[in-house]
């Protein structure tokens, strides 16, 4: 196959011929195999022709059937062709992931109706692999609860052999274990206190396995934007200890559902600490012949890291709605932490002369080193007045505390919007009043191009929106108002809560009616994401309740024709939007309402998929969140009406 997909001219820019060539796609090839000639999609095509050309961070705001997946994907390739480096689609999260590649996907697609060869390839997150050293220790424990005999049934022989490596295969994929819940899977899969590098099996990992497949992508690597942002926050340090980075180079980024990089990104800059951890981890010190002047340090560290535990502790409070704690920072916690990053940094110190004896083995000595500035590093935010958001959560074996910096802007400037490269944002909603401005400030990107695209469809003769009259403020009221909507839809809905508490309650009060037992109740967290929404999919009449699909559900047809959305998606009161809040001079319009907004615009978005898709929208609001009708009517599509559903309303 040649290189490229059209006839090059060295002598005249490529992304100018490529652009000719994608034109030539939408026009003539495409509607020849049966899709429409969308003109919205060939704006889009000229705009992110301008944001490759410029090497410039774009914001795509398009909406839904303008087909912008198919334009990124077909610059992304003929970039990627030109470069001889892939091109890196992070999408939001891994149902995403699996609607972009499954077999029917767009990549298939344009695969198939233009005779391409795309070497597309998955980058999926450590969590999403079973982690064997986590299925050995429930098989030691006899976790009666998981299917052991099923999960060691799926390793694979030479994952165990004695020989070397002749041949081997990635394995241990979440989606390979469709039936286990999440919560089963939070069991035996990768987490972030698993120490990798000390594990004997990390060469025959089914992640480490994934990585060397992935690494070789010719033209694309699909990933989440939390792998891509722990890709970012990591490279140099993997640099500088001998290991790759975790993605290649690359010639450019999109990142699809653009809107949520930044949570993404404080996630990723974030550093997660557990007193057992850090114990097992520092006593490793202790197993080799070193000074006494270390081994007293080692002592003492552990101590004090119970002493600093036990304070936050002591400060840490319940937040309603959430599995985080917050945690008051008072001069006793902030003496301990302090005294803890002192004794960690003494322990560097004394490690730079144990090198140099050599009694402790170089790898193991990286490890505990790079292990110890993490924590030195997530430690000194404490010291510096408003540069952390921190909380606690209880966990089976212990406290955890999760820190983060407050501000991502400087990394992401440095780090990606510096690289002279192609940034792509695309998603249907990203910009606040047609502006752009509340992202690009949080992202911190100063020069940017945008534009934005309405959806082509009929949405004035195809969804109905409604709004409960009166306002329904009470569980049981709502439920009521659900099952008389999910009736009239005999099935076919979906609905979307705003925390797991919701869920939680929804999943028990729906297994109590007897009106709901002819229906199939799918909820997520039961099952496999991808494997969830087929199901939801291929049963027509059934109902899914979920909490992370506000975007990027994409199930077109009569599966999906009621979409419930059971209270306003105003952001969590947790310590990550309660610093958010803090440093704004209006909390409410400038974080709770903007999030809110595109967050309700998403969930609303998901109805109408296709251009003969119809239904209704069922948006419950508390009867306090006024002025609601403003809010909900402010996000609805063109031509859509908000309607007052009362007790005599036909439907």
């Amino acid at each position: 196959m040649s290189r490229y997909p059209f006839e090059y001219d060295p002598s005249r820019p490529f992304i100018e011929q490529a652009g000719e060539w994608i034109g030539d796609v939408f026009y003539d090839v495409l509607p020849e195999a049966g899709f429409e000639i969308r003109d919205e999609q060939i704006y889009m095509a000229y705009q992110l022709e301008r944001a490759f050309a410029d090497k410039a961070p774009i914001f795509a705001e398009a909406g839904v059937g303008t087909g912008k997946t198919l334009v990124y994907l077909l610059y992304s390739f003929c970039y990627a062709r030109y470069t001889r480096k892939p091109a890196v689609i992070a999408c939001a999260d891994e149902s995403l992931i699996e609607q972009l590649v499954k077999p029917e996907g767009d990549i298939a697609k344009l695969a198939r109706h233009l005779g391409l060869e795309i070497d597309a390839r998955l980058a999926k997150s450590p969590d999403q692999y079973l982690c064997l050293k986590k299925l050995d220790q429930a098989q030691n424990i006899q976790d009666d609860s998981l299917p052991l005999a099923e999960l060691y049934g799926t390793i694979p022989d030479f994952v165990h052999a004695h020989a070397a490596l002749q041949e081997f295969h990635p394995y241990g994929d979440r989606r390979d274990y469709p039936d286990m819940t999440d919560e089963q899977w939070s069991r035996v899969n990768w987490d972030s206190f698993q120490d990798c590098f000390a594990c004997d099996m990390r060469h025959r990992c089914g992640q480490t396995l994934s990585r060397d497949h992935y690494r070789k992508a010719a033209d694309l690597i699909i990933c989440s934007h939390d792998y891509y942002m722990e890709h970012v926050w990591t490279y140099e340090g993997r640099k500088r200890e001998g290991q790759l980075p975790l993605l290649p180079e690359h010639c450019a980024v999109v990142f699809d559902e653009g809107h949520l990089l930044e949570g993404a990104a404080m996630k990723a800059l974030g550093y997660r600490m557990k007193h057992t951890v850090f114990e097992e981890l520092i006593s490793r010190l202790l197993q080799n012949e070193i000074r006494e002047t270390l081994a007293v340090l080692v002592d003492e560290a552990i101590m004090q890291s119970e002493r600093m535990f036990a304070a936050i502790r002591r400060q840490s409070r319940k937040v309603p709605g959430s599995d985080r704690m917050s945690i008051e920072l008072n001069p006793a916690l902030l003496r301990e932490v302090h005294q803890l990053r002192s004794v960690i940094s003494a322990i560097e110190e004394e490690l730079v002369f144990e090198g140099e004896l050599y009694t402790i083995d170089s790898y193991q000595l990286r490890i505990v080193e790079e292990h110890l500035e993490m924590m030195g590093i997530a430690l000194r935010l404490f010291e510096e007045s408003g540069a952390l958001i921190c909380w606690a959560a209880e966990e089976k074996d212990g406290l955890t505390l999760s820190v983060m910096p407050r501000n991502v802007k400087q990394v992401l400037e440095e780090r990606v919007f510096s690289q002279r490269m192609p940034v792509i944002f695309s998603s249907a909603t990203m910009s606040v009043g047609k502006s752009f401005a509340f992202m690009a400030d949080s992202l911190g990107i100063k020069d940017y191009l945008s534009f934005s695209v309405d959806s082509p469809y009929d949405y004035e003769t195809r969804m109905k929106a409604y709004l409960p009259e009166p306002l329904q403020g009470d569980f049981e009221g709502k439920i009521k108002l659900a099952l008389r909507l999910i009736r009239h839809t005999e099935g076919r809905a979906l609905v979307l809560l705003r925390t797991q508490e919701e869920l939680r309650r929804f999943k028990a009060a729906a297994a109590a009616l007897p009106e709901l037992a002819e229906y199939r109740l799918l909820f997520e967290g039961d099952r496999e994401i991808s494997h969830l929404i087929s199901d939801f999919q291929n049963d027509e009449h059934s109902i899914l309740a979920a909490v992370r699909l506000w975007e990027g559900l994409d199930i077109p047809g009569p599966s999906l024709s009621n979409v419930i959305i059971w209270s306003l998606p105003y952001p969590p009161n947790d310590p990550v939007f309660a610093a958010k809040r803090s440093e704004a001079a209006d909390p409410f319009e400038e974080v709770d309402l903007p999030y809110m907004l595109l967050r309700l615009k998403q969930g609303i978005g998901r109805l109408i998929r296709s251009s003969s898709d119809e239904g209704i929208v069922m948006v419950m609001a508390d009867p306090e969140q006024r002025p609601v009708h403003d809010f909900i009517g402010s996000v609805l599509p063109k031509g859509v009406e908000l309607n007052k559903l009362e007790e005599n309303t036909v439907l």
